[in-house]
């Protein structure tokens, strides 16, 4: 039997949760030389931005003192591991049939019972040991595979000056490049607090850890009613 964690999903687990690592952080550096986001194509007077970001310190940045240039190579560094893992992981779970069997949701997953009963699933309230994705992390993976990481990719790409005059299209898409910043911005926080979420649950069990490491047990998928 597969293993629950294919190889494709543990490669590409650990490659993204470095280079969303490089890129918050050198992204920190990048915000500090200009702490103002805006919506539309231009933006350059505080007084106009909808929000003011607060300076980061140097601890939380890469690299650890304000260095635009160098923050800038660390950025593209590891968007390209970034960039390309979007591309790998979505082509793997749509052939692997991780997509389908794991992420897509019910519609009973929207309703509150369902919430409940991921929750009383995930606590072990309901017996036993939960087999598969609950509705809430269904919903969640799902925010994150189809709607963080490619905003977070499209954005990447619509304010980086090497790419803006081979698709000027991408930034009318996204409302300006000042809007595209605000989103990318927006997208990188929803990320990095789902990371701290990600992270927190993993301690709590060594196991969950394990296991994205070997690849644990094989999955028992048990079979939902139709909601």
């Amino acid at each position: 039997m597969a293993p629950k964690h294919a190889i494709s999903t543990r490669l590409w687990h650990w490659v993204n949760a470095a280079a969303i690592i490089v890129l918050f952080m050198s992204g920190l550096n990048i915000s500090n030389a200009h702490r103002h986001l805006y919506w539309g194509d231009y933006g350059f007077d505080p007084r106009t931005a909808w929000l003011d970001v607060v300076r980061f310190p140097g601890w939380a940045t890469i690299p650890g003192h304000y260095n635009l240039a160098l923050a800038r190579d660390w950025h593209t560094l590891a968007a390209w591991p970034f960039g390309l893992g979007v591309l790998f992981i979505w082509i793997a779970m749509l052939a692997n049939g991780h997509f389908r069997r794991d992420l897509v949701t019910r519609p009973g997953d929207w309703t509150p019972a369902g919430v409940i009963a991921s929750i009383k699933a995930h606590s072990g309230a309901a017996g036993g040991v939960a087999h598969g994705y609950n509705p809430v992390q269904r919903i969640l993976y799902g925010l994150v595979f189809g709607v963080l990481l490619p905003l977070m990719l499209f954005t990447g790409l619509a304010i980086s000056p090497g790419f803006q005059a081979a698709a000027p299209w991408l930034i009318e898409v996204l409302g300006g490049r000042q809007s595209a910043r605000s989103l990318h911005f927006i997208a990188a926080f929803a990320i990095a607090g789902f990371f701290v979420i990600h992270l927190v649950l993993a301690l709590a069990d060594w196991r969950l850890i394990l296991a994205m490491v070997t690849g644990g047990r094989p999955a028992q998928h048990k079979k939902e009613p139709e909601a």
